[in-house]
């Protein structure tokens, strides 16, 4: 459950937009969206396979722009 404590001279708009941005890290605003409609076994699959490919090309970019970048320290293009 996410929890804030409003801070000593801490406005509520302040507040509400830490506190929103802690639902948001925590995921618990996309799994209420998930689950406010039920959602068939074999989209759940398709789903989960989508978000592991995304991983999986975020990773792979992160990857090449590591290569690139120990190559220009290196003197290399």
């Amino acid at each position: 459950m996410a929890k804030i404590e409003v801070r000593e001279h801490e406005s509520i708009e302040e507040a509400l937009r830490r506190f929103k941005r802690e639902l948001q890290k925590s995921g618990i605003l996309s799994e209420v969206k998930r689950r406010r409609h039920y959602e068939k076994p074999s989209e759940k699959r398709r789903r989960k396979m989508i978000e592991a490919e995304k991983r999986r090309r975020k990773r792979l970019a992160r990857a090449r722009g590591e290569r690139r970048e120990r190559r220009r320290e290196r003197g290399r293009r």
